[in-house]
């Protein structure tokens, strides 16, 4: 399975929820089972996997995370590469 949530570069909540949406599909999750599972509603994770205009809170959203038996990660950024180490690999 990729490891979808462990990403270098930024991401979003629209990015967030297409991944949450493809875990979700590999492990054969419905939506209805997570939803009923953790307390929310099918039209919020629908909003959530398709880039909708949702108000949900980091908490449930951790919650989502972690009913898929994944994590979210903070770390520092890295720098932005210059020229020369795009070019030297």
């Amino acid at each position: 399975m990729s490891n979808i949530l462990n990403k270098r570069e930024a991401m979003d909540f629209a990015e967030i929820g297409k991944a949450i949406s493809e875990i979700r599909k590999q492990k054969k999750i419905s939506q209805k089972s997570l939803c009923e599972d953790i307390a929310i509603s099918r039209a919020t994770l629908s909003n959530l996997e398709n880039g909708g205009d949702i108000d949900i809170g980091l908490k449930k959203v951790l919650q989502i995370v972690d009913y898929l038996d994944c994590e979210l990660c903070i770390k520092e950024k890295s720098p932005f590469p210059v020229f020369e180490d795009i070019i030297n690999g």
